[in-house]
């Protein structure tokens, strides 16, 4: 995943954050993996997508569950991009969540997207989302 989060293209929509060091990815992953916020309101669900034929990250897709609704985010490697990679793992994720595998009911799904974000819109379109009047950190909810 560190050679794949340190193409900068990735950060063209997200303010040109910097790629995370090893350190930083290591950490973000040891958080992940408790798998809930410390005071226990956020569950977290996250995946690494590989390619299939060679198993080597692709990218990754995650949701955050509060309140019942759970808010999907997707990255992919811009040597996986526009071969269905973002789609296919925001369908599975999200029909799992819906079907229970959140453990916690799940009654909305939301994104966060950078506004012309095509790719992003375009999956967001496929699992049936719409743009909403309401932005956070500059990106628009779609619900």
């Amino acid at each position: 995943m560190l050679d794949l989060l340190a193409d900068r293209a990735l950060y063209a929509f997200t303010g040109n954050e910097a790629s995370p060091t090893f350190e930083e990815l290591r950490a973000r992953y040891e958080r992940q993996t408790l798998g809930r916020s410390a005071d226990g309101t956020e569950t977290w669900h996250n995946w690494i997508l590989r390619e299939r034929a060679s198993g080597v990250a692709a990218g990754f897709v995650q949701a955050t569950v509060v309140d019942g609704r759970a808010e999907l985010a997707w990255v992919v490697g811009t040597a996986y991009q526009g071969q269905g990679y973002a789609s296919e793992a925001a369908f599975a994720v999200r029909d799992a969540l819906v079907r229970g595998g959140s453990g916690l009911p799940i009654h909305g799904v939301i994104a966060h997207i950078a506004p012309g974000h095509l790719a992003s819109e375009s999956v967001a379109r496929h699992l049936g989302l719409a743009p909403t009047d309401v932005t956070h950190d500059g990106e628009t909810r779609w619900a």
